[in-house]
């Protein structure tokens, strides 16, 4: 059998925000308090993006068509959600953390894993842990659990068991007794294809998973295969990453030859952005700010720049884009630069645009990163994309290199 390695002696604690969104409303309207609530797109073809504890009870779930939601808790209140609030509350979270944490990672808009190794020598980390949380609660008046154990998988898994609002420490020798029965849903990575395929094979809980052959998971998932193998065993050595918020990301293009092709711009900008909002949603970040940038052939430079709600999804970008460009373009002079920024980032995954997106929508996000992912970001591109990739070989500023066998959707089908 595959070695396992020796779990190691490090503390970690992860902290998560209970129902983040919910929790956030009830702070600001406390007649929501003990009611079921829905969070996100409030039309039938939108999506869950959070709910409260009282809507889970009927069967409710994030990621769930609206319409199925409001059919299985009829009796729950709609809210469209406001993720500059949430992002505001989560801030103040951040910044509770980094004023008492040595180090500290955040991992997403409501979750932080902090690296407390050695506190027991000076205070006691269950203790030092437990005062943070009651000072994080007191102060934010938002509700939060976490787990604190050897490393990142196993402590995420025992505040997982910890909520709602509650504490959980698994000590190093107790960490395979504490993961044993539970289900293999509990372990990071496992998604419903993974589960499901887990499940066909007679494996329900992380014991069973752990009895499992190293090398036959690695046949089955490949290298993700070993990895939750390992994770089943209680390994992680994935350190914490000393956090720092990325404050934008950006890209410009520079003309072999100045231009006045008001097409061929536009359409640079469609593959400009495309390609900044795919960073996006694989860092996990989101943006509120779109800025366009020109310079002219004499060299005088301009910038408009438009705040949005944020948001991580190309299709709304490109139009504020577009628009940008065009108030911005006024002199009709030839352009020798173009470049394209997303600022005010802030952390967060695909949930958190369902205020307005249909789930098919999200679908179709979901399968063309994974594309991208799997065989290069110009795997998957927009038409209008490939025209101006034409035109800059035309231009012969870098040659156009489509590898065989990859796949271009026409926009039509955005």
């Amino acid at each position: 059998m595959q070695e396992i390695s020796q779990i190691s002696n490090k503390t970690v604690v992860h902290y998560d925000l209970d129902t983040f969104f919910v929790s956030v409303e009830r702070l600001h309207h406390s007649e929501l308090i003990g009611k079921p609530i829905i969070i996100g797109g409030t039309s039938d073809r939108g999506v869950v993006a959070s709910c409260s504890y009282e809507t889970r009870l009927f069967g409710v779930r994030s990621g769930m068509p609206m319409k199925l939601a409001r059919r299985l808790c009829p009796e729950s209140v709609l809210i469209r959600g406001d993720m500059e609030s949430y992002s505001r509350h989560s801030d103040v979270v951040t910044q509770i953390i980094a004023e008492r944490a040595p180090v500290y990672e955040k991992a997403s808009i409501d979750e932080h894993y902090l690296d407390i190794t050695g506190m027991d020598r000076f205070f006691g980390c269950m203790k030092w842990a437990h005062e943070l949380r009651h000072t994080i609660i007191k102060e934010s008046g938002l509700p939060i659990s976490f787990g604190l154990s050897v490393n990142k998988t196993v402590s995420k898994i025992a505040t997982g068991e910890a909520k709602p609002n509650g504490e959980k420490e698994v000590s190093q020798y107790n960490v395979q007794p504490f993961l044993d029965p539970l289900s293999i849903r509990k372990i990071p990575m496992i998604g419903p294809k993974t589960y499901y395929l887990l499940r066909s094979m007679g494996i329900e809980t992380i014991h069973s998973l752990a009895a499992v052959p190293g090398e036959m998971m690695q046949q089955v998932l490949g290298d993700n295969g070993m990895m939750i193998w390992k994770k089943a065993h209680g390994v992680d050595n994935t350190p914490v990453k000393p956090y720092s918020e990325q404050k934008s990301i950006s890209t410009e293009r520079t003309f072999e030859k100045d231009t006045t092709d008001v097409l061929f711009l536009e359409q640079l900008i469609v593959s400009m952005t495309e390609k900044l909002a795919f960073q996006l949603r694989k860092q996990q970040k989101m943006t509120s700010c779109v800025t366009i940038k020109i310079k002219y052939s004499n060299f005088d430079t301009f910038s408009q720049q438009l705040r949005i709600p944020y948001t991580q999804f190309d299709h709304t970008l490109l139009g504020v884009a577009k628009e940008l460009f065009r108030k911005l373009y006024q002199r009709r002079m030839l352009i020798r630069l173009i470049g394209v920024r997303f600022s005010y980032l802030v952390s967060g995954t695909q949930q958190l645009d369902l205020f307005e997106d249909t789930s098919a929508r999200v679908n179709l996000y979901t399968s063309m990163d994974g594309i991208r992912k799997r065989f290069g970001a110009s795997a998957i591109y927009r038409a209008s994309g490939l025209a101006a990739r034409k035109t800059i070989e035309a231009m012969k500023m870098v040659p156009l290199q489509i590898p065989e066998g990859k796949l271009v959707i026409k926009r039509g089908f955005y």
